[in-house]
């Protein structure tokens, strides 16, 4: 018994991954992954059949069927459903299925429920390196954005996210061990400079860059087109294939270092591989919707109550829960002041503060502050 009781005060409950068997939580795990699907299909339907176009559902299955000869829709119709709402869904599903995904595997690679892509400073670099694209394009950038085309923006949101995510791992480790504390406070600092840095750019903009850059900065995805979609989903699909081979690290990192290491574990080139994919998927969420929080830390939590924290199931359990999520909220923004359409980073932050903020009292006695 006593090398279970060492195990006691292991971060958000990784203490029931050493102590007990997976049993019956595998089971429920394995449950809620399927019923996570289901409500992702049906959100996403009901997402693209909402609005004020006088499509139906079904309407839109009818069409599917149709011939060619007997459209069950409008052109006009067709135009709103597969060229506005259809990239609209894809896109929604894609960033939140990113910030979920980079928020668990940050938690992991912290070993600490409270970090997150938003909270530590990430989003902030990323949203730097797109501001730098978005206001610099039409001058010393030009020749670069033309070379890149439509993978500009998403690249310097990488870039940018990923010197943070380096710094803030730099800063918060030493010895070995990651200090949560210091990791926070450097977010902090290093979230300050890319915003005093980025008040600079936007102080050069024009007046068409400002109106871009102030609705980009709360969020949306209003502009979502195809294109956007085949930009942000090649970033967004490293994080999902690399994921699942990080599980079972992620899961042995939560004893430490030093035993995650007897363990077999390559704890460098884990940690190098989930830097690399958190910096790549953020970067391109924040470049095609702007800032969007609370994603990355309420939807890994919230799994974490219903499934336990096996990274084998926490992981995809996150992408699932996370698209449907942002879909909702998508909706929400969509809907509440309609005509006009309310920023759905303003929606996210709405519920994601008062959950972050029960995280952070529920949390207080095991952290490191």
């Amino acid at each position: 018994m006593s090398g279970v009781s060492r195990f006691s005060t292991l971060p958000f409950g990784l203490n029931a991954v050493v102590a007990a068997p997976e049993g019956d939580r595998s089971t429920r795990a394995r449950f809620v992954l399927a019923l996570l699907a289901v409500v992702l299909v049906v959100v996403a339907f009901i997402s693209v059949t909402t609005g004020a176009s006088e499509a139906s559902a079904l309407g839109l299955i009818r069409d599917w069927f149709a011939d060619g000869q007997d459209a069950a829709l409008s052109a006009r119709d067709r135009l709103i459903i597969y060229d506005i709402r259809m990239p609209r869904v894809a896109l929604g599903m894609l960033v939140g299925a990113a910030l979920a995904v980079s928020g668990a595997l940050m938690q992991g690679l912290f070993r600490n429920p409270l970090a997150d892509p938003g909270i530590i400073g990430v989003s902030a670099g990323a949203g730097l390196g797109a501001i730098v694209v978005i206001v610099l394009s039409g001058s010393i950038l030009g020749p670069v954005v033309a070379l890149l085309g439509i993978y500009a923006m998403p690249l310097a949101a990488f870039l940018g996210g990923l010197v943070m995510t380096l710094s803030l791992y730099r800063i918060g480790t030493r010895g070995g061990e990651t200090s949560v504390a210091t990791m926070l406070l450097a977010g902090i600092a290093l979230a300050a400079l890319c915003g005093a840095l980025s008040g600079i750019l936007i102080f050069m903009a024009d007046d068409r860059q400002l109106r871009d850059l102030t609705f980009w900065g709360l969020g949306s995805l209003g502009g979502a087109t195809w294109v956007k979609v085949m930009a942000a989903a090649p970033f967004v699909l490293v994080i999902l294939a690399t994921s699942p081979f990080l599980a079972r690290g992620l899961d042995a990192l939560a004893l430490g270092e030093a035993s995650a290491r007897h363990l077999g574990i390559p704890v460098q080139k884990l940690k190098t591989t989930a830097i690399l994919s958190v910096a790549a998927a953020t970067g391109a969420a924040v470049a095609v919707s702007g800032g969007i929080g609370f994603i990355g830390i309420v939807v890994p939590h919230l799994l974490r109550l219903l499934i336990g924290p096996t990274h084998r199931y926490l992981l995809p359990a996150s992408a699932l829960l996370g698209a449907s999520l942002l879909l909702l909220a998508d909706a929400i923004s969509r809907t509440i002041v309609a005509p006009a359409e309310l920023p759905i980073g303003i929606v996210t932050a709405v519920f994601g503060a008062p959950f972050f903020m029960w995280v952070l009292l529920r949390r207080r006695g095991l952290l490191d502050l």
